[in-house]
């Protein structure tokens, strides 16, 4: 915990580099499944810049069926592990099952980043277990159907009851406030007209006080925009950060650092600012 906090504390932006060690991912599925190719990667990541390192062992692409919590750990614990054994990055675990909460809290992660906002059956009672910080992330439906004509009356307004509502079930959950990070969830049951005002309006996120964090990196909207999924992802964690943005969820680390350190020294009028 206190690896996150003292990095939350920082005034600049985080940069959390994603790590699926699954074989149906949206963008990089299978490419890291053996633990081998996922510490190569993580290396990869911490060369190029990265704060923290977000382990997912269960897909969240639209239309992804769950699965069971054995499969689960059997593909993020050996991950983790051997990232310990050669950082001491902070690291996030990406899950929504109680079994991966509490079978990874020993293991000296830093964070929980839930997808569900820990709505899935024990989730809640297993994270405060923990005592970790959570992401909490807005999902309208689930994966398999998140995606199947999303509607809102009001996009920003029922997005931030929901946070609302999840914050107070943390809280009487011995949740504090501090321990919670929010993501207004770009692409989880959202149209593409939907993630761009999600981006644009960031700034109505902040009543709550808590950190946010975003993640729109090689999502299907940024392809939609345009074929070169590299720099429209970078230009949409430029645009996040700009919004108040804490930390940007990336798969490309470097390139996005690089940007960050041209924009931080822009804003600065200084040469001197380091990302």
């Amino acid at each position: 915990m206190s690896r996150l906090i003292s990095l939350l504390d920082e005034s600049r932006p985080l940069v959390m580099g994603i790590l699926n060690v699954t074989p149906d991912s949206f963008s990089d599925g299978g490419q890291f499944l053996s633990p081998s190719a996922a510490l190569q990667q993580v290396d990869r990541m911490i060369q190029g810049g990265a704060d923290i390192i977000d382990v997912g062992g269960e897909s969240t692409r639209p239309g992804a069926q769950d699965v069971s919590p054995e499969v689960e750990m059997e593909r993020v614990l050996p991950v983790i592990k051997g990232i310990r054994e050669q950082s001491d990055i902070c690291i996030s675990v990406d899950t929504s099952t109680p079994e991966v909460m509490l079978g990874t809290a020993d293991m000296d992660v830093d964070m929980i980043n839930d997808v569900r906002a820990l709505r899935r059956d024990g989730a809640m009672m297993a994270a405060s277990e923990t005592g970790l910080p959570v992401c909490l992330v807005h999902m309208k439906g689930n994966p398999l159907t998140m995606q199947m004509e999303p509607h809102y009356e009001n996009l920003l307004q029922e997005i931030n009851d929901f946070f609302l509502e999840r914050i107070g079930a943390c809280n009487k959950a011995g949740i504090s406030r501090n321990r919670i990070l929010l993501d207004p969830g770009f692409g989880f049951g959202k149209t593409p007209e939907h993630n761009l005002r999600l981006i644009n309006k960031l700034a109505s996120f902040r009543e709550h006080g808590l950190p946010l964090l975003v993640g729109l990196s090689r999502k299907s909207t940024i392809a939609r925009i345009t074929d070169d999924q590299l720099m429209g992802s970078v230009a949409g964690a430029l645009l996040a950060i700009a919004g108040g943005v804490k930390i940007v969820r990336v798969h490309d680390v470097a390139e996005t650092v690089s940007a960050l350190k041209v924009s931080s020294a822009v804003r600065t009028e200084s040469l001197e600012e380091k990302i």
